[in-house]
């Protein structure tokens, strides 16, 4: 019996596809990282509520579905900047592990006020992305995987260009290298903070909306955050190309492991995967060769 090799193909493209999602999702992770140094174990509650806001928006005020990813978008930064001044700015100063405690608690904060809001069923967000089958020589790819990675490719490229220009990205990539010398040279750290926790969250809402059209909302999405971790510290907390490989393999492993092994194998694979690069380079593919206990 011959190999399908165009099964492998097939199920590489979805896995490509998934893998674009986790790295937009990890490049929210890495912004927030790389300029104040917290580890968001919230990120996938961030993404979480952007899919929210837009189903408010969207299916039950029933707006258009480009101002509801619009106000989704902007209700989400509006969301980082007010957790970054009440609960990241006082902490300041504080222990890293307390500032990690800050952002576990924020998980069970934004879990508790969909349930209050929302309720704990599945919703469905409204079809946006169009529906035919895309082929690839004789492979499908599903149309939404496919689409929602064209997204997620284009907004990272966005970004990165933006931050490789704007004024406010030079400011965030000093503010990464050196705070000190940031604050010497004239630069609003603080504000640099700010900057990046609305950046990272509104990067986070648009990888939520994708996720939740693809599958389905529910006060349990942010389990999708557990992936988004393991991508970035196999690429590197601090390395946005490290987010954007690790998203990549993370989703090629998934994929291959829930084909040839059985969908209950996905999460082991995984985490198989982490252990193994972590025992190898400690740091990450691409981080900082710097190590931190916390």
């Amino acid at each position: 019996m011959s190999f399908d090799w165009w099964m492998l193909f097939e199920v590489s493209l979805a896995g490509i596809g998934s893998g674009g999602l986790y790295a937009l999702a990890g490049l929210a992770f890495v912004l927030i990282f790389k300029a104040t140094k917290v580890v968001n174990l919230a990120i996938g509650e961030m993404l979480m509520m952007g899919a929210y806001f837009f189903f408010a928006m969207a299916s039950t005020l029933g707006w258009p579905i480009w101002l509801g990813v619009l106000v989704a978008v902007l209700g989400s930064g509006a969301l980082g900047a007010l957790v970054e001044r009440l609960l990241i700015r006082p902490m300041l100063g504080e222990s890293p592990i307390s500032v990690f405690m800050i952002t576990i608690g924020l998980s069970s904060i934004l879990v508790g006020a969909v349930e209050l809001i929302w309720g704990a069923d599945q919703m469905r967000l409204p079809d946006f992305m169009p529906s035919d089958p895309v082929l690839i020589g004789e492979a499908m790819v599903p149309p939404k995987i496919f689409y929602g990675f064209l997204v997620a490719t284009s907004l990272i490229a966005i970004v990165l260009v933006v931050f490789r220009f704007w004024r406010g990205g030079i400011a965030l990539r000093a503010t990464a290298s050196d705070q000190a010398a940031a604050y010497s040279m004239g630069i609003n750290v603080p504000r640099v903070f700010s900057m990046a926790w609305v950046v990272g969250a509104m990067v986070a809402a648009i990888a939520g909306i994708i996720v939740g059209s693809i599958s389905s909302l529910s006060p349990t999405m942010g389990v999708f955050g557990l992936s988004v971790l393991v991508v970035v510290i196999v690429g590197g907390l601090d390395s946005v190309a490290g987010a954007l490989i690790g998203g990549i393999l993370v989703g090629l492993v998934e994929a291959w492991s829930g084909t040839y092994l059985g969908g209950e194998y996905k999460m082991l694979a995984t985490f198989s995967l982490l252990v193994l690069v972590l025992m190898v380079r400690p740091y990450g593919l691409f981080g900082t060769h710097e190590i931190e206990r916390l």
